[in-house]
């Protein structure tokens, strides 16, 4: 056995003993520094937000961006991370009681090595944001922006990988022209991701006004009981929409956090039309026989409902606003409207049905586009070739948001929808 030995450098292969022991806590030093003028250390940088990078976290920077096909020792160790991880994902269905569970063990551990070194760059990018002049922060905030948003969703779909029992090898889509993805570690990281040869999904314009947010981006666990009550407990906006999926399909539900809890989630159903089978049969009427027609135009009724959302928000400390008396009425009257049948042609073609929200209070867009994409990998990965989703035609910012990841109006004749259209895109 080699004896332990105190870490030197952020950069150094992360063992799972050493992810164990929480080395991501927040460490917040009381003691005063002996010498005010001795560079900060990363414990100190990190207890001041605003303090100046820290020479090991300039040294990070470089190393992920060394050369174009050159690497420094950060960004070779979250590729070498990455390709063993999706190349041994068979491996995490391993039971930890099986015979020879050292397979889904060593796959676990490394799992907790790439998740702490995507952490520690998204930390980086949240640095860089609050502490760089601001000529070097717009001449280099766009690369790093991209990194940020790829390890976000890289790193969720690893988290999903363990969470799956997969039982035949990942599939992906056929290897794109040289020119068609974009050089460094940017590029090698996309050409990892089952969705890596829609590359429209990639290129979008970084943020004109830099955001440090730190954003946590993971899959819906069966832990987060809270949570999926949070998401769909009512008939309010987006419990309706949501509710289905966290029942139906938990596995393919994402969830976005910042500092301020939940702010975001992708839900998929891999197969659409069973889905919608499911949910027509016995989804929706569990649904009117909790919430029946009557509440909708009884005010009492739904004053008791809007007051125990109210308390539930003060118990749970949610941040969002509780829907009012007419958004909780319409709700009501939306669950027993019979839904319109989805056009078989639709779903031949994009078998797979999606959903994707964020809250008003998530700005940077770059979070949102890794919330799709992660989900969008993981319905690949199980081996969906294209998505559809449902959007009303008065949410603008929806349809502008679907249509910037490739969705587009599908020219089909949909029952007598006038308000809602139906978006698709091929994966």
């Amino acid at each position: 056995m080699i004896p332990k030995e105190p870490r030197t450098s952020l950069t150094a292969p992360v063992t799972p003993e050493e992810a164990g022991s929480g080395p991501l806590a927040l460490m917040t030093p009381k003691e005063a520094r002996p010498n005010p003028t001795a560079p900060l250390t990363p414990e100190e940088a990190v207890s001041s937000p605003t303090a100046p990078l820290t020479l090991e976290e300039v040294r990070m920077l470089v190393e992920l961006f060394y050369l174009p096909y050159h690497h420094g020792a950060l960004a070779q160790q979250l590729l070498e991370h990455f390709r063993w991880l999706r190349a041994n994902s068979l491996s995490v269905g391993v039971p930890p009681t099986a015979p020879d569970p050292c397979g889904g063990t060593r796959w676990r551990g490394r799992a907790q090595s790439f998740q702490l070194l995507c952490a520690r760059t998204c930390r980086l990018h949240s640095r860089f944001v609050s502490t760089a002049g601001r000529a070097l922060l717009y001449d280099l905030h766009p690369y790093l922006w991209d990194i940020r948003n790829m390890l976000l969703a890289a790193c969720a779909f690893v988290l999903w990988l363990g969470c799956q029992s997969i039982t035949a090898p990942i599939l992906l889509g056929r290897d794109a022209e040289p020119w068609a993805r974009r050089g460094g570690l940017f590029g090698e990281l996309q050409a990892l991701l089952p969705v890596g040869n829609s590359c429209d999904l990639f290129y979008h314009p970084p943020p004109l006004f830099p955001s440090s947010q730190l954003y946590l981006l993971r899959p819906l666990l069966p832990l987060d009981k809270g949570l999926q009550a949070q998401l769909g407990h009512a008939p309010a906006m987006p419990g309706r929409l949501l509710g289905s999926f966290l029942s139906l399909s938990p596995e393919y539900t994402f969830v976005l956090e910042d500092e301020g809890g939940p702010c975001g989630y992708a839900a998929g159903a891999l197969h659409a039309e069973g889905f919608l089978q499911q949910r027509d049969s016995s989804w929706l009427p569990a649904i009117r026989h909790k919430y029946p027609p009557d509440l909708g135009t009884g005010g009492s009724a739904l004053g008791q409902v809007r007051g125990h959302l109210e308390q539930r928000r003060a118990r749970m400390g949610e941040v969002e606003e509780v829907p009012s008396l007419d958004a909780l009425e319409e709700a009501v009257l939306f669950f027993h409207t019979e839904p319109l049948a989805v056009p078989q042609p639709v779903l031949r073609r994009f078998p797979s049905l999606v959903q994707l929200g964020t809250a008003p209070r998530v700005l940077d867009v770059g979070a949102s586009r890794s919330l799709a994409l992660c989900l969008l990998s993981a319905l690949r990965a199980n081996g969906s070739r294209g998505v559809f989703c449902q959007v009303s035609d008065a949410d603008r910012q929806q349809l502008s948001f679907y249509s910037k990841l490739g969705f587009v109006a599908l020219p089909v004749a949909w029952g007598s929808s006038p308000g809602s259209q139906l978006l698709g895109r091929l994966l």
